[in-house]
């Protein structure tokens, strides 16, 4: 989900009741940004505070290095529940020692046949787990993962797609507008199962004692969003309400990284912080006792299996953005314009096509999605939607400079020597493994 596209960050069609509620009571963290703009990958960064590289998760569908410790594992050390409902798609599961909610993962009424990206989130098991938690000494941590609105959004939208707001870098055709009124009638029913867990929790007289942390794990389904570099695949919502401690909106400016949550999450609960993980606390910013964090975020993208294989680098801050992308001569493709079986892209792709050749600025929107250069750098702070690339101005010779080389040296520090696409491993038979980051459990 775009960070963008909900009302605590600006979005005044989209209908988000419940998050612009949580916003009022909770620290609004402005420039927080996931290790990677694909599902494994960022989950895995989330759950062990280290970037894909580093815990070996860093293409779709793979799992974590046997030796990398996890958010569950931590906590429990220090005296902790730890559960978790709804989508999965981490692995493998042995690494992972959560409490699974079973039964909070169902399928779409009409659709119990179809694949899993008919799932739905079902939070009366939640509520169960919480009455439990409630009468349990022990503190808890519950991870609740909605499967809203990753795609398939609702195939009934409850907004007019003529009263829609269509991004700058995208292409408003009517079957544009039928998409993004249900990527928002999506996005609003998941803000109804926020409101739900919140009632919950008060149900069991938990809310004065329970931090509420509401964020992405990347951007949305959307032409460079998801599976892209841009801050529209990669800046991500993070709204952290502390009772007592965040009783009033405030906006925070400070770089974040999601692999800061485990850190952070860890102090909170009492144990000292990882020294050894790409993770930072920001408990200090919680608290008022620190007002800086970092000066860099760092983000990767390697592939999803066939699709999306067009391998990129990122170092974001303040300021400035630098891409560095591994395969340009690759043509860019993703499931938006490549896959047939399901929407998120079906619907509308064609009639992108069919502008763009009646319109140029149509045909310069489908070009700069498919060919990526060698390098690219944007200036967040004049050029915010990313469509200036300074890397071939001569101005910026000496910036550049630095970029490539912290580049270097982090790639580097992460054991990262991908040259190209990535080539999934293959078994006996020849056949690609099955993944070991199960979508649902």
């Amino acid at each position: 989900m775009g960070r963008n596209d909900i009302g605590p960050y600006g979005n005044r069609v989209v209908a988000t009741p419940n998050l612009d509620q949580l916003a009022k009571e909770a620290m609004v963290f402005n420039q927080a940004f996931a290790s990677s703009p694909t599902c494994a990958p960022s989950r895995a960064s989330i759950h062990t505070g280290l970037m894909p590289f580093r815990n070996g998760a860093h293409a779709n569908h793979t799992g974590i290095k046997k030796e990398v410790k996890t958010l569950p594992s931590y906590l429990k050390e220090e005296g902790y529940e730890v559960g978790l409902a709804g989508k999965l798609h981490i692995g493998p599961l042995e690494a992972y020692p959560f409490d699974l909610i079973e039964g909070t993962n169902v399928r779409e009424p009409g659709h119990e046949n179809d694949g899993v990206l008919w799932t739905d989130l079902e939070l009366g098991p939640v509520d169960k787990w919480l009455k439990k938690a409630s009468n349990n000494p022990d503190p808890f941590v519950l991870v609740v993962n909605d499967h809203s609105p990753h795609v398939i959004w609702p195939e009934e939208a409850d907004y007019n797609p003529g009263e829609i707001d269509i991004p700058s870098m995208h292409i408003d055709t009517e079957a544009t507008r039928k998409s993004r009124a249900r990527y928002y009638t999506d996005i609003t029913k998941m803000d109804s199962n926020v409101g739900v867990l919140r009632e919950q929790i008060k149900k069991h007289d938990l809310a004065d004692n329970t931090i509420f942390i509401f964020t992405a794990d990347q951007g949305p389904q959307w032409a460079f969003g998801k599976w892209n570099l841009y801050d529209y695949g990669m800046q991500v919502p993070l709204l952290v309400h502390w009772p007592g401690k965040t009783s009033e909106n405030k906006e925070n400016d400070e770089l974040i990284s999601l692999t800061d949550l485990l850190p952070t999450t860890v102090e909170i609960a009492g144990g000292d912080a990882p020294g050894d993980i790409d993770g930072k606390s920001f408990l200090g910013l919680l608290n008022g006792e620190k007002n800086s964090h970092r000066k860099v975020v760092y983000g990767s993208h390697t592939g999803d299996g066939t699709m999306n294989r067009t391998p990129m680098r990122m170092i974001r801050t303040k300021r400035y953005k630098y891409i560095l992308n591994l395969a340009p001569k690759e043509e860019y493709h993703t499931h938006m314009d490549k896959a047939k079986d399901h929407d998120g892209g079906r619907e509308y792709w064609n009639s992108w096509r069919e502008r763009s050749f009646s319109e140029a600025a149509s045909a310069a929107v489908l070009w700069r999605y498919h060919n990526r250069p060698a390098e690219e750098l944007y200036d967040i702070v004049k050029d915010p939607a990313e469509k200036n690339n300074l890397a071939t101005n001569p101005h910026y010779t000496e910036l550049l400079a630095g970029f490539r080389e912290e580049m270097e040296a982090w790639r580097d520090g992460q054991k990262d020597t991908e040259t190209g696409p990535y080539q999934p491993k293959k078994n006996k038979n020849n056949n690609h493994k099955k993944p070991v980051a199960p979508y649902v459990f």
